[in-house]
C-alpha cells in the first residue's frame, strides 16, 4: 500500500507491486498534463449530403472550432473559445479556410485524374497537429489520406515525405524539392505550439478538469464474459486491469478502445473471458485507476450484475452512449476516416500537381 507521512507527502512503498502502481499513477498524471492541438480537413466530391469541405479543430480531443463549405464560416464549439476570441480571429480563420478549400478541391481533382476516376464519391483528407507533453517535449505530424487509405505522411526525424502509394511518389519528390518538410516542421514546432498554449490557457478550467470514473461489472448471462465498464471520466487517460486471487492477470483479458461520451467525458471497458466454474473457484477483481482518484476503484467480480431481460437497461444505456459517441466522431471527421490513428492542423497544402 501507499502511505503518506505527515505533511511532507513522502511516498513509502511496501513492495515491488506498490512501486509498479506508483509508476502507473505517475504515467496517468503525465498523460493528463499533456495537451494536443489537432485539425482534420476533409474535401469530398460534390453530390453527397455532406458539405464538400469540412474543418474540425480539436484541443485534447475535444472539438473547439468548426468550418464547412455550407456555412462558410469558422465557428466556436466551446464556450471558452466564444468568450476569448475576438471577431477579427473568426474573420481571419474563415478567410483562410476559403483559400485552403480551393487548394484541396484542385488536389482532389488531380488525384481522381491519376486514378482515372471520373465519377463516384472520393475524399481527400489531411490530419495534422502537435502535442505538448508533460515533460516539455513537442511532437507533431502531418498525414494525408485518399479514399480512406493512407496517401502520404511526414517523417519528422528525416524531414521527408513517406509515400504510401506509388502514385504519390511524384508529389513526394515535388514537395521535398520545394522545401515543404522544413516549412511544416517550423509550423509544428512553433506556430502550432504557440496556438496550443493560448487555447489551453483560455480553456484551462475545462481542459484540465478532473472527473472521476463510475465503474460497474456485469454479464449478459451467467456464461457470458464479464465486462468491467468505466464511464464519465476526464481526462482521457485511464487504466483498467484485472487480478486473480490478488495477483495481476493478463490472460483471458481484452481491453477495448476508449470512447467519447456526449458530455465530453470518456468511457472504456475491459472484458474477462473465463468459464463460470473459474469465476466461482477464484477471486477475481477489476481495478480502475485514474488521475482524478485518490484511491483506485476495486470491483469484486463476485458482486457483478448478471443481466436479465428485466434488468438489461444498463446495456441499453451503455450501448446508446457508445453509439452516440461514435456518431459524434463520425460527424466531426465528416464520415470518412482512414485506417491509422493520428490527428490534425491548419496550414495550407502545396498543390499536388506536378
Amino acid at each position: 500500500m501507499l502511505h503518506v507521512q505527515n505533511d511532507r507527502r513522502c511516498w513509502v512503498m511496501d513492495d515491488q507491486h506498490d512501486v509498479q502502481k506508483w509508476l502507473l499513477l505517475l504515467l496517468l498524471s503525465a498523460q493528463a498534463a499533456s495537451h494536443s492541438l489537432q485539425y482534420i480537413i476533409t474535401e469530398t466530391t460534390p453530390g453527397t449530403d455532406l458539405p464538400e469541405y469540412t474543418v474540425v479543430g480539436l484541443v485534447d480531443g475535444e472539438q473547439f472550432v468548426y468550418y464547412d463549405s455550407n456555412i462558410r464560416k469558422m465557428i466556436p464549439k466551446t464556450e471558452w473559445m466564444q468568450k476569448n476570441m475576438a471577431e477579427k480571429y473568426w474573420t481571419s480563420e474563415t478567410h483562410k479556410q476559403d483559400q485552403v478549400q480551393v487548394i484541396f478541391r484542385a488536389n482532389l481533382a488531380i488525384l481522381m485524374k491519376r486514378f482515372n476516376q471520373t465519377d463516384g464519391v472520393h475524399t481527400l483528407q489531411r490530419r495534422s497537429g502537435c502535442e505538448l507533453c508533460g515533460n516539455g517535449t513537442v511532437t507533431g505530424y502531418f498525414q494525408f489520406g485518399y479514399d480512406g487509405e493512407d496517401w502520404m505522411s511526414l517523417d519528422m526525424s528525416t524531414l521527408t515525405w513517406t509515400a504510401a502509394h506509388q502514385k504519390a511518389l511524384s508529389t513526394k519528390l515535388k514537395w521535398e524539392a520545394a522545401g515543404d518538410p522544413n516549412n511544416r516542421k517550423h509550423y509544428l514546432d512553433y506556430d502550432c505550439v504557440d496556438y496550443l498554449r493560448k487555447y489551453v490557457e483560455y480553456g484551462r478550467s475545462t481542459l484540465e478538469r478532473k472527473v472521476p470514473p463510475e465503474g460497474c461489472l456485469f454479464q449478459k448471462d451467467s456464461s457470458s464474459p464479464v465486462v468491467c465498464h468505466a464511464t464519465g471520466f476526464f481526462p482521457k487517460a485511464v487504466n483498467i486491469s484485472w487480478q486473480k486471487n490478488g495477483g495481476d492477470l493478463h490472460e483471458d483479458v481484452e481491453l477495448r478502445e476508449t470512447l467519447p461520451n456526449q458530455d465530453g467525458t470518456f468511457q472504456k471497458r475491459s472484458v474477462l473471458t473465463v468459464s463460470p466454474e473459474e469465476l466461482d473457484r477464484h477471486n477475481y477483481t477489476c481495478i480502475i485507476q485514474h488521475s482524478s482518484l485518490e484511491e483506485q476503484v476495486v470491483l469484486q467480480v463476485s458482486e457483478r450484475r448478471v443481466l436479465s431481460d428485466k434488468g438489461s437497461s444498463i446495456v441499453v444505456i451503455i450501448f446508446s452512449t457508445v453509439v452516440a459517441g461514435l456518431l459524434l466522431i463520425i460527424v466531426c471527421v465528416g464520415l470518412f476516416i482512414w485506417k491509422r490513428k493520428k490527428s490534425a492542423s491548419e496550414e495550407a497544402s502545396p498543390s499536388i500537381s506536378s
